[in-house]
């Protein structure tokens, strides 16, 4: 187990015993990303790879990168900034604020519209 002593390990359903076995391959880069993803959660590789691959299969995980991820939070920092960007010209003196304000509305509804988008496609990830 090589570091992974006390990893957890798929609990057994005992209504239904799994007998059937499903024999995967991976390359060595491959198989490194696996295994760190599994330690990461404190799992056995195979363990952690069938829970994953029945959670997927069930549609209660989509696959999201990580990149996807940061993404999102970036999105969703950005929509709070424009907000109170928008409050902040709201509430300044005399220059066309409706106009300022407006435009920034705009922005809050695109940035809204993207992260929504987003948010449907990479569903219960986070």
């Amino acid at each position: 187990m090589s570091g992974m002593e006390g990893a957890r390990r798929r609990e057994r359903q005992m209504a239904s015993p799994r007998s059937r076995r499903v024999n995967l391959a991976y390359n060595d880069a491959e198989l490194m990303i696996v295994h760190e993803a599994a330690k990461r959660e404190g799992m056995v590789v195979s363990a952690w790879v069938a829970q994953k691959a029945l959670a997927v299969a069930k549609d209660q995980l989509v696959p999201v990168s990580a990149d996807a991820r940061e993404v999102l939070a970036e999105l969703i920092r950005s929509r709070g900034e424009l907000v109170r960007i928008g409050e902040w010209l709201g509430s300044i003196g005399p220059f066309d604020t409706h106009s300022a304000t407006r435009l920034v509305q705009e922005a809050v509804q695109r940035v809204d519209r993207a992260t929504l988008q987003l948010m449907r496609e990479r569903a219960s990830r986070w």
